[in-house]
């Protein structure tokens, strides 16, 4: 789990291109643009990019202080993560916040929590119990990337995919993302259980 490896940094980009969901999104961001007299996709891709990069490495530190290991919480972050595509996929709304509440803005809630949410940075923790940090690392950059590209076109998307096209594309993602949870699941659940086992021979 220390090396670059180009299979799991693909799978990572797409688990955490999948739960940002930023295309899934553009409606919202669309709303909330429309408040604004300025919105700036920079800004609330740095933000949204700090968060991440933060609690991808003072997550553990956190956890431990607070006495959790990090195979329970993948396996609580995989549960966060099964609800997440349930969500995407039923049309339901469950953790994320109304994106017309209060006073909107590039940082609040484009960036927080719209995008890197709850289940952004609970999925962080989860991925890095089973993959390397570097490879999380570059994932992260290439979403950030990715995310910046899809703020500046957000108008442009609207137009090109339809509503009906965006709705297509968030129930795929929840798919993948329910098949993510399960593995990330399995993962944990069976190497806790071997530790366990090793533990009492």
């Amino acid at each position: 789990m220390t090396g670059i490896k180009l299979s799991d940094i693909i799978t990572i980009t797409f688990t955490l291109f999948a739960i940002i969901d930023v295309v899934g999104s553009i409606p919202a961001i669309i709303s909330v643009k429309g408040n604004m007299k300025e919105f700036k996709p920079l800004n609330s891709t740095l933000f949204a990019g700090a968060l991440m990069i933060v609690f991808l490495f003072l997550g553990n530190s956190i956890l431990s202080f607070i006495g959790l290991d990090v195979n329970s919480f993948a396996i609580a972050g995989s549960i966060v993560i099964f609800i997440i595509g349930l969500e995407m996929i039923l049309g339901i709304n469950i953790f994320r916040t109304n994106p017309d509440a209060g006073k909107a803005g590039s940082l609040v809630p484009i960036a927080f929590p719209l995008l890197a949410g709850s289940g952004t940075l609970t999925s962080l923790i989860s991925l890095r119990a089973v993959y390397s940090i570097y490879n999380i690392l570059i994932a992260v950059v290439i979403n950030l990337v990715l995310m910046y590209l899809v703020l500046r076109s957000v108008d442009w998307i609207e137009r090109k995919v339809g509503k009906g096209g965006l709705e297509t594309m968030k129930k795929f993602f929840g798919v993948v993302l329910l098949a993510i949870a399960v593995k990330i699941f399995r993962d944990n659940v069976i190497g806790h259980h071997s530790l366990n086992f090793t533990g009492g021979l």
